[in-house]
């Protein structure tokens, strides 16, 4: 697919993710974009997506948008985001299909692997085990959409590409510490300490032991993997989204710490979860299918990610 001239829906096109995937379509020359708000199309009802199609006349849709958070909100919140991405992705699909949309994109998430998958996860795992307890709601709706994806492209030749990116950071990331994922939650309670620069902030308490071990991939990678899969992959096989890094919780810690010079202890708080133990994804896929693969070191995000949030951070 050419995306000069194209109509494009990027749905969740005002997050931390779609921000940069609608920029980069612009650069790539896509004509209309339209990011639909939900309070002018409640992507879990059906009129409401059927009349964004009906307004929006896309070439193409690329869904973004999911009711998403750490540990802490999946688990107070596991039926609401069970519900809320199931239905949206159902209904984005199926009403694509009615509508005549040329092609739709959709990211998954990681959190659909088994708890205990294989490392690296490879996509062909995917259904050798039950998702991690904390988040399995959530990432068991998202992978309905590579249910929905294969099962549409057998039955009906609706050409829809369902993606897994590993978890993301960069700038523009959530840091509200209630629903925030590790490295915005962790830079934000560090730079708190270091702000306050008095005794009381001489320790920060973390989640979990430290053991888990997680694999980061930065958010303006993600969105050139979205835009190259849009561009020159026509398939329903799973494809990762990752940079093939793994990285221990503890040490993440430790780097973030320095990076903000923080010198204080960091205390880990064992009576909470861990989340699944070990997350690294064999990416092998998207390069050979799309030509794809992450090029920006760590180190370098992450000084990004802590320059943005030192810059836009709220004032008091």
């Amino acid at each position: 697919m050419k995306l000069d001239g194209k109509r494009v829906v990027v749905t969740g096109g005002a997050g931390f993710l779609g921000s940069f995937v609608v920029e980069k379509l612009r650069a790539r020359g896509a004509g209309e974009i339209v990011v639909p708000r939900s309070r002018d199309y409640d992507l879990v009802d059906r009129d409401a997506v059927r009349r964004l199609y009906r307004d929006a006349r896309p070439d193409l849709v690329i869904h973004l948008a999911a009711r998403v958070g750490g540990i802490g909100a999946n688990r107070e919140n596991p039926g609401r985001f069970f519900f809320d991405n199931l239905m949206m992705g159902a209904l984005l699909v199926e009403e694509g299909r009615l509508a005549g949309v040329e092609k739709l994109v959709a990211t998954a998430t990681i959190c659909a692997y088994p708890k205990h998958a294989a490392i690296p996860f490879r996509e062909d795992d995917l259904w050798s085990g039950y998702p991690e307890e904390t988040n399995a709601p959530y990432g068991l709706a998202k992978k309905m959409l590579l249910v929905q994806s294969q099962a549409y492209r057998a039955q009906y030749g609706f050409n829809s590409v369902v993606l897994f990116p590993v978890n993301l950071y960069g700038p523009r990331d959530n840091f509200d510490l209630a629903t925030s994922h590790v490295i915005p939650a962790m830079i934000r309670k560090l730079d708190v300490a270091v702000q306050q620069n008095s005794s009381e902030a001489r320790e920060v308490v973390l989640w979990g032991d430290g053991s888990p071990t997680r694999e980061f991939l930065y958010v303006e990678d993600c969105a050139d993997g979205i835009l190259a899969a849009c561009e020159r992959y026509d398939g329903s096989e799973p494809v990762n989204l990752g940079c093939g890094r793994e990285l221990a919780i503890r040490d993440l810690a430790e780097q973030i710490a320095r990076e903000m010079g923080f010198t204080g202890t960091l205390t880990w708080d064992a009576s909470k979860p861990n989340g699944q133990p070990r997350r690294a994804l064999d990416t092998s896929r998207a390069e050979r299918l799309f030509g794809w693969r992450a090029s920006t070191p760590f180190a370098d995000g992450l000084r990004r990610t802590i320059a943005w949030w030192r810059e836009h951070r709220p004032a008091g």
